[in-house]
């Protein structure tokens, strides 16, 4: 008995000195500095010594501070940066040049000044299968996995980041099978359901455990015998007709061959500014405010996209050089981002991506720098701010003084497949994201892809003349 008692004894002990070793001394790392988006705004000013911002125009046309929809009124400073000219000033008249030199030189004003660098110290993520299951979406059969990728919080243990990220591949095609990701919620879509004699097991287990919570459940079980409490979702009806109208989305891409992964950008990087000293870029930061060249959310976005590549990868159903990556509104901004600055991603569909996405920042025409400069500053460096500045201790600037534009991002992305869209504004399509700016960028920067080997969208390259073609 006392020798029992004894090893009880060591046994607890040694427990509660694991829980010790596994709990982190929080007093070796610098505390985490909590903000408001609003601190956190007005500290970020202060690094860059801006007193004050303009404020964003109002995206409801009957506000007197309505954002500018007037064509006439919309490019202040026509002439954007020359694309194909080095800051040397020399032509770039080979795809060699280009690789060479002129790549280099937007990529790191685009990082400096509008979305921020990659730190150097970022740490790795590694990626687990939380759920492997088989599954039915509409008539296609399929694998779902429901991933976790860990990023490795040793250095600052105060934070965790772990992405979450779904993969669903057809299972009914031969061969590793192209990807699209795509920036959303992720869930698995049809999870399996037990079968029959599993279900009695269930059913029999819940009643008892209902039985057990409360005695008066058994008059109510034993009046309904047959009555199973927990019942089967509804699967595929093979024998049924298909119902009318278009399949989803993610029903076309597998029918058509392809997979679909489904990445949480809110598990990378919260989208608030309050949230700028958590996730990877607080992690990274140790839980510290961010310099002015930092990295804003949708380059974090773009990093956790490019880790989900790195999983697929790893997945021999996976044809890892045809991935593509999609986003709509903000996740269109992020989509364009990650385009360009990971290359292994093959293809971009860019939705809806407005100012900070594909439309120029100079363009005075529904949603402003001011916007982004304000409320969403954090998707940005902070550098970006400065555009936005009607007094500063450097005077004061616009999207006209940046050195680069949103063509530069898309230039960034050549020559692989860069499909931009939008709406239809004559059905209602908002005017605020600024269709033809982002017409006007994309024929810009066709004369990269042209210059890279490959088709831009067959018309000159002259964005002040080039008219937005009808829908269709």
């Amino acid at each position: 008995m006392k020798k029992s008692l004894l090893l009880l004894f060591l046994i607890g002990f040694a427990h509660v000195v694991m829980a010790q070793e596994a709990k982190p001394d929080h007093s070796k790392y610098p505390p985490i500095v909590t903000f408001t988006a609003q601190q956190d705004h007005d500290n970020m000013m202060k690094q860059l010594g801006i007193t004050d911002l303009r404020p964003g125009p109002s995206g409801n046309d009957a506000d007197p501070n309505h954002a500018n929809t007037d064509e006439l009124l919309a490019n202040p400073c026509p002439q954007l940066p020359d694309i194909l000219t080095t800051k040397s000033g020399k032509k770039v008249t080979t795809a060699d040049m280009w690789w060479k030199q002129r790549r280099s030189e937007i990529v790191e004003d685009v990082e400096r000044e509008v979305y921020g660098r990659l730190p150097k110290n970022i740490p790795a993520v590694k990626w687990t299968a939380k759920i492997t299951d088989r599954e039915f979406v509409g008539w296609t059969p399929v694998i779902a996995k429901q991933l976790i990728g860990h990023v490795d919080n040793s250095e600052y243990p105060l934070i965790d980041v772990d992405i979450k990220m779904t993969v669903v591949l057809p299972t009914n095609v031969k061969g590793p099978v192209p990807v699209l990701m795509m920036f959303g919620w992720p869930s698995l879509p049809a999870p399996a359901q037990p079968a029959p004699e599993d279900m009695e097991k269930l059913n029999s287990a819940f009643k008892e455990m209902m039985i057990k919570s409360n005695p008066q459940m058994k008059d109510i079980f034993d009046r309904y015998p047959a009555y199973m409490p927990v019942t089967r979702l509804a699967g595929p009806n093979f024998f049924a007709p298909k119902p009318e109208g278009d399949p989803s989305p993610t029903e076309q891409l597998l029918a058509a061959g392809w997979g679909y992964a489904t990445i949480d950008p809110n598990s990378i990087q919260a989208d608030n500014g309050a949230g700028i000293t958590r996730g990877i870029i607080g992690l990274v930061n140790k839980g510290q405010a961010r310099k002015p060249d930092d990295w804003g959310a949708l380059r974090a976005w773009a990093w956790g996209a490019a880790r989900g590549l790195d999983y697929l990868e790893t997945d021999t159903l996976v044809d890892a050089k045809k991935v593509g990556i999609e986003g709509v509104s903000r996740y269109g901004k992020a989509a364009l981002v990650t385009l360009a600055f990971e290359p292994r991603f093959s293809v971009g569909l860019i939705g809806s991506s407005g100012k900070g996405g594909a439309t120029l920042h100079r363009r005075n025409f529904g949603e402003a720098v001011e916007s982004l400069t304000g409320g969403e500053y954090y998707w940005m460096a902070g550098n970006y701010m400065k555009y936005g500045a009607s007094k500063a201790s450097f005077g004061t600037k616009t999207g006209c003084d940046l050195p680069v534009d949103s063509h530069d991002l898309i230039a960034l992305c050549a020559p692989r497949f860069t499909f931009i869209s939008y709406g239809i504004p004559e059905k209602g399509d908002a005017k605020w994201l600024d269709q033809q700016g982002s017409y006007m960028a994309t024929i810009a920067a066709g004369s990269v892809f042209k210059l890279l080997g490959v088709k831009d969208l067959g018309v000159s390259n002259d964005y002040l003349t080039e008219m937005l073609p009808p829908f269709n």
